[in-house]
């Protein structure tokens, strides 16, 4: 009778032992969950030049809708001494060095085809995929895999972030948009999968807290130190636990605590990569929203695209400065008429003059971002810009007309120097998956037959 007690006890603490585990491996998965875990400890030699280093190539997408004025928008000339910025490329006479404009490459998935009307739909589905899109407003929506996407499939693993989706404007995935065409096509430029877009943020505060965690710098080093402590102590208490009660177990129990344990096991591996991988710890706070006014927002997002790649937490990334048939209006500039309207202009000088206006403001807040990237020294002393390739463009070519053979399209940046930039490249008629090949290549994911519609490689970019 004397034995009876005992083995109660046994029960009761096994059975406090377990709802232990189980919450402790609750709270551990948030701990590890938490985006600030992975964003608050400085990497070594961020800024500032660092003998025998080399930096990593980064890649982004920026998308302007509805075309421009392709008067105002070609340069003239071509080569080096020869190139001369348009009108509409001015601005970026600091960084006229770094620029290849490439014309003659051409998205002929977004032409009309069987389908008829919806130009603005395939331009935006189409443009990083090649690949022609489902006319559909439903949910039965299929596209292709943007070259993003291709890229972070191969290297995404080496940053915490394998891909950055951002946007300007609404996030949308479903509704009818344009003729008969969902409005997943105009406001997605990332496809993970045909029937799967990435979902911008549009949120710049989102965005930082996303990469750099919250608070102020000194309350994210502190809570970094405090989650490391926190996160050993319950791994030692877990471990130590599970053996003790694994000495009493058989059978199905031992099975279930393996599996445990094998759980624990993947979480320190997932602790030991975040802290060979470390977060850096911008000396500033996150943004405080999306900004009233929309040139405050593209620039804010820009920065936290330029921070993303300093800290090396990713190295692909697309923003869409707005969705594709956009007709925000430009009161900024004095414009109270629609940009989509406006583009179908039917040559008239005045509307002409007002899209040529859209098309420089939008040059600007790019002119200024791809200054920014100049004037921040990479890891190999080199600039940001100089190791990273920027791809500025749109699907549709002349707005007024609905083309989408030698679209806009403006190539930045030195490619780790891979790149032969401060050129107006005049291609022969090519898609402009082509160009995307090329620049997969040189960030390290060589031997991709083909993607979407290409045909091959544009290697006069080099």
């Amino acid at each position: 009778m004397n034995t009876h007690p005992m083995p109660d006890r046994n029960i009761a603490a096994e059975r406090h032992a377990s709802l232990s585990r189980r919450r402790f491996l609750r709270g551990l998965g948030a701990c590890v969950a938490l985006p600030a875990f992975e964003s608050l400890a400085a990497p070594a030699a961020v800024v500032g030049a660092t003998a025998g280093k080399t930096a990593p190539v980064r890649m982004a997408f920026l998308y302007v809708p509805n075309g421009t004025i392709p008067s105002a928008w070609w340069p003239e000339g071509e080569g080096g001494n020869g190139f001369a910025l348009s009108r509409t490329l001015q601005p970026l006479e600091k960084v006229r060095h770094q620029l290849q404009v490439i014309s003659g490459l051409g998205d002929v998935s977004a032409d009309p085809g069987p389908d008829g009307a919806g130009d603005h739909a395939r331009a935006g589905g189409t443009f990083l995929t090649g690949v022609r899109i489902k006319k559909t407003a439903g949910s039965d929506i299929y596209a292709g895999v943007s070259i993003d996407q291709v890229v972070a499939n191969q290297i995404g693993h080496l940053t915490r972030f394998a891909s950055l989706e951002l946007t300007c404007d609404a996030v949308r995935k479903a509704g009818n948009c344009d003729s008969g065409y969902s409005c997943a096509y105009e406001y997605n430029l990332a496809w993970r999968s045909p029937t799967l877009p990435l979902t911008p943020e549009p949120n710049p505060r989102l965005v930082f807290e996303r990469l750099f965690g919250t608070g102020s710098p000194g309350e994210r080093r502190e809570n970094l130190r405090r989650r490391q402590r926190e996160q050993q102590s319950i791994l030692d208490f877990v471990l130590e636990d599970a053996n003790a009660v694994g000495r009493k177990l058989n059978g199905r129990d031992r099975q279930k605590l393996d599996q445990y344990l094998t759980g624990v096991r993947e979480i320190e591996q997932r602790i030991e990569r975040a802290e060979k991988m470390p977060a850096a710890n911008p000396a500033e706070d996150a943004p405080s929203g999306i900004p009233k006014d929309y040139e405050g927002h593209i620039g804010v997002m820009l920065d936290m695209l330029a921070l993303a790649f300093q800290t090396d937490s990713t190295r692909i990334a697309t923003l869409m400065l707005a969705g594709e048939g956009s007709n925000r209006t430009f009161t900024e500039i004095g414009l109270s008429e629609g940009h989509h309207n406006l583009t179908h202009h039917r040559n008239n000088p005045e509307m002409i003059d007002k899209v040529k206006e859209i098309d420089l403001w939008y040059v600007k807040r790019l002119a200024r971002f791809l200054e920014k990237l100049e004037q921040t020294q990479d890891v190999d002393g080199r600039s940001l810009l100089h190791n990273s390739m920027i791809v500025y463009g749109s699907g549709n070519a002349d707005g007024n007309r609905h083309t989408h053979d030698n679209l806009p399209i403006l190539l930045a940046g030195g490619g780790g120097g891979t790149l032969r930039p401060g050129r107006h490249l005049k291609e022969k008629p090519a898609p402009v998956t082509n160009l995307f090949l090329s620049l997969a290549d040189r960030m390290g994911v060589p031997g991709i037959a083909r993607h979407g519609d290409s045909t091959g490689r544009l290697t006069s970019i080099s």
